[in-house]
Formats: C-alpha cells, structure tokens, sequence
C-alpha cells in the first residue's frame, strides 16, 4: 500500500520531458537576454556614434557587401537614434519581461498554469514596448524576423505542454 502510494506521487510530480526543456530554455534565453538589456543600455549611444561615423565615411560604406547595405540606411539609423532616446524604458520592459518569464517558467515546473501566463506576458511585453517606442520598422532585417519566429515557435510549444499544467 505504502509502494503504491509513493509511486502514485512520484508520477504526479514528474516533469514532462518537453516543459522540462522548455523551461531550460527559457533559463537560457533569459540570462541572454538580460546580457543584451544591459548591454544595449549601456552601449546605446555609442553603437549610434559608430553608425554615423560608418555612414560618413564612403571608404568604408564602399566595402560594405550590397546586401547589407540596407542595415546603414537612413530608417536604420533613425531606428537607433530611437532606441538610444528610449534606451530607459526599453530596459525597464525588457527586465520585467526577463523576471515574468523566469518566475513563469518556474511556476511551470511546478506544473502551475499561471506560470504560463506570466511567461506569456513576460514574452510580450518587451515586444509591445518596442512597437511603442520604436515602431514594428524594428522588426524588419533579418534580425527581427528571427527573433517573432523565435517567439511565436516558443508560444506553440509551450501552448503545446499547457495539458500538463493545473490551476
């Protein structure tokens, strides 16, 4: 009876495979991102500096590959001129983003719905934050399309694993 009992709880507070890598991942991608929050914080005004100065030197502008041309574009360069004035805000939102997604991924591995929740509006924010204050033209290149497929692939997933978690 005292078996039976043990291994009923032990398959109750199991981890499936797939929220478990999930949320590894979220780990992951959250110390990533807290890296580039910072670091774009802090380095805002000196990668515009560095993008004007590029631009200005048509030695140089000259070497560029022409299909890379267009990330030295005047929009591209107004796009960092945004983030440089909206640096504070876009760091507040990203490491809200970063805590939601964190205490999320941990309420999920307690297979806790609301942990899904937070993760997703941890997801989010910081994107609706850049929508706001800088504009979707942030999510042109290459870079940007990356990073939605990135968020949408992670919501699937996760919307995916929500069977295992309860209230």
């Amino acid at each position: 009876m005292e078996q039976e009992n043990f291994n009923q709880t032990m398959e109750v507070k199991k981890l499936p495979t797939g929220l478990n890598v999930l949320t590894i991942l979220t780990f992951i991608g959250s110390a990533i991102g807290l890296i580039f929050s910072i670091t774009g914080y802090l380095n805002a005004q000196k990668n515009l500096t560095e993008m004007e100065k590029l631009m200005n030197d048509s030695e140089k502008m000259a070497q560029i590959p022409d299909f890379m041309k267009s990330m030295f574009s005047p929009e591209a360069v107004e796009l960092i001129r945004l983030q440089v004035v909206y640096k504070t805000p876009l760091l507040i939102l990203g490491l809200i983003g970063i805590v939601l997604c964190v205490m999320g991924a941990l309420q999920m591995r307690k297979l806790k719905m609301q942990g899904y929740f937070l993760w997703l509006i941890g997801e989010i924010l910081p994107v609706i934050g850049f929508i706001i204050f800088i504009g979707v033209g942030s999510f042109k290149g290459f870079m940007g399309i990356f990073m939605i497929c990135i968020l949408v692939l992670f919501i699937l997933l996760y919307t995916l694993q929500r069977k295992h978690l309860k209230n």
